[in-house]
């Protein structure tokens, strides 16, 4: 049966409008040496590579990664064990973006923070039901202010903050996109 224009997306759909935005704020391969993330492809880091092949990889590996082995460390490293599947529309994107830049923990730990749960950096049913208890807007606006707080509050900021606020705006406005308020995502 074919789906209207007004069916939710399933949980595949979700996932790769999801990863569209991240894979479009990463971009491709960079390997700046001020960066403790180091080499870096799709937004995925030689460490990660290494962690995902279960070896350790060349920089050369990690600039040759291909878009279809970034997308299944995307689902295994940080949107399934942060359960992104489960959180509301746009709340989901907030929590992966943020989740893929500075760790499935902190971003699960700023989630909870949001939603007024204990931050334990795990998503179970208590941190879902409180997110799916609030409005997606307040929440999603209250995550970006969150994550850019967190980013103030690092050392790298000076060189790296432009960026960082850049990205936490851009993911906000999908994220607003995605949750079906798209008349309030410029504001």
């Amino acid at each position: 049966m074919p789906r209207t224009a007004s069916a939710p997306d399933s949980p595949e759909e979700r996932f790769d409008r999801c990863l569209a935005v991240v894979l479009q704020q990463e971009g491709g391969f960079v390997n700046d040496p001020r960066d403790p993330g180091g080499a870096t492809n799709m937004g995925i880091t030689r460490d990660v590579l290494s962690a995902f092949r279960d070896r350790a990889v060349t920089v050369d590996e990690v600039r040759d990664l291909s878009r279809a082995e970034a997308r299944e460390i995307y689902r295994a490293r940080y949107w399934t064990p942060m359960r992104c599947a489960e959180l509301p529309p746009g709340v989901d994107l907030g929590v992966f973006d943020f989740g893929v830049n500075a760790g499935p923990s902190r971003a699960v730990k700023l989630l909870q923070k949001a939603v007024g749960v204990m931050a334990d950096g795990s998503v179970g049913p208590i941190t879902l039901a409180a997110a799916r208890a609030l409005e997606a807007e307040r929440l999603i606006a209250s995550f970006s202010e969150a994550r850019l707080a967190y980013y103030r509050s690092l050392d790298g900021f000076a060189r790296f903050g432009r960026g960082w606020a850049n990205r936490t705006e851009a993911v906000r406005m999908a994220a607003l996109r995605m949750a079906g308020t798209p008349s309030r995502a410029a504001a």
